[in-house]
């Protein structure tokens, strides 16, 4: 009967620490409550805390730092499931997907994009040149992927906009797997901006294809 009841515990601990996961109480990134603290706010003992703590980080829903603390990685398992296969899947494939989620981010964006969105893209492409100027890789992936993902913020579809946040780490490796070729001066992310900035659909269409097609070359 013990053993019920500890289990029954955990499992409502799980899910309430799932239900707040879900509804963005700790954003992803952020760090939970200690231990001590959520078994006084769920009124249970620190040991059913610990256990459920441990299945939602075998779920991928959190990760535990030793000696920092236990911080939200994912909102749900769908996320967690998507982003394990992304890891493993092969850089051209994940090319073919972008080819459907930057056309529609371009064209929705050069539609719906606010001065907002323009300046934050701007701001973003001035680090990604930086970096480029300077050889910085990671610098240089890390604000290409940002860059892409400010245009498909800027289309203003929040299904759009969380698929391809989802992408995000995968994005980074695929430039980084062009090394050198990446940091290849060119005009195309600037010719994107402007073409968003003018409302030009087609135009900003087709230099996605294009800097897509650059991305398979290069690969």
């Amino acid at each position: 009967m013990r053993n019920v009841a500890r289990t029954s515990l955990v499992d409502a601990a799980i899910a309430e620490l799932r239900r707040e996961i879900a509804a963005g109480v700790w954003p992803v990134g952020t760090k939970i409550p200690s231990e001590s603290r959520l078994a006084e706010s769920l009124g249970m003992s620190r040991l059913s805390v610990r256990e459920a703590v441990r299945v939602l980080a075998h779920a991928g829903l959190l990760h535990t730092r030793q000696g920092d603390g236990t911080y939200v990685t994912a909102t749900d398992e769908s996320q967690v499931a998507l982003r394990r296969r992304l890891d493993t899947a092969a850089a051209m494939d994940i090319i073919d997907v972008r080819r459907g989620l930057d056309l529609v981010a371009a064209r929705l964006a050069a539609g719906r994009r606010t001065e907002e969105d323009l300046a934050a893209m701007r701001e973003t492409l001035s680090r990604r040149d930086a970096a480029g100027r300077a050889g910085d890789l990671d610098g240089f992936a890390d604000a290409d992927v940002d860059f892409h993902l400010l245009v498909a913020d800027a289309a203003h579809n929040a299904l759009l906009g969380d698929l391809y946040r989802s992408m995000s780490d995968a994005l980074r490796d695929s430039v980084r797997d062009q090394e050198e070729a990446a940091l290849v001066p060119d005009t195309s992310h600037e010719d994107l901006l402007r073409a968003i900035e003018d409302g030009d659909a087609a135009r900003a269409v087709a230099i996605s294809v294009a800097i897509l097609d650059q991305q398979e070359r290069d690969l």
